[in-house]
């Protein structure tokens, strides 16, 4: 019952976002276009419940910036100012509402990471692929990128046994509340997140 009227709130929420919003999304892809480069949309394979790759999309923030051998610079080193503002105010993640209506993802749910992290997952990390990814989630309205992977790992797997509407509801509702305050939005004294890298050595010992 719970999965059923989730989907249906999903749906009926993205679609009438997407109606409201859409002449906005028109102005922030004219805007990417002309400020960062285009294609508008960056596309990108990500992993969805029960770890199905599926491609996710947001608003281009990076430009397309290489070295003198052609190869692209560090993230932190394409990210745009307009870009900068797109993911500090969170608009850059406006065309995942169309992955909400595919019904590859929700509105609250872990969110999807890279593909190459499911073979660095412990069996317990890899429970936060047992519901849909979400547009936010436990994890972002609890430290979102200032949390260690770990912290983000156990937020994602809690949810994961506590999911409820009413959960739900309060994650979104403080989601906007997080957007507002523009907390969290990267790790400290970096523009990116360091990629996770599985288990330190530290572990083994």
């Amino acid at each position: 019952m719970y999965c059923y009227a989730k989907r249906m709130l999903d749906v009926l929420g993205a679609v009438v976002i997407l109606t409201a919003v859409f002449p906005f999304l028109i102005v922030i892809a004219v805007l990417v276009w002309v400020n960062i480069d285009k294609p508008i949309l960056f596309c990108q394979v990500r992993p969805g419940f029960k770890g199905k790759p599926f491609i996710m999309f947001k608003f281009r923030t990076m430009n397309s910036a290489c070295d003198s051998q052609g190869h692209l610079l560090p993230d932190a080193d394409r990210l745009t100012p307009f870009g900068r503002f797109l993911r500090s105010t969170s608009l850059d993640e406006l065309p995942e509402l169309i992955n909400v209506l595919y019904g590859e993802m929700s509105f609250v749910g872990p969110r999807p990471l890279l593909m190459e992290y499911l073979d660095r997952y412990t069996p317990e990390q890899m429970r936060r692929h047992d519901v849909l990814p979400g547009i936010t989630g436990w994890a972002q309205v609890n430290g979102r990128n200032a949390l260690t992977w770990e912290e983000k790992f156990a937020f994602d797997v809690w949810y994961v046994d506590h999911q409820s509407l009413w959960l739900d509801a309060k994650i979104l509702v403080r989601t906007m509340w997080t957007v507002l305050r523009r907390e969290g939005i990267s790790q400290p004294g970096r523009e990116t997140a360091d990629k996770f890298r599985g288990r330190s050595t530290t572990d083994f010992l």
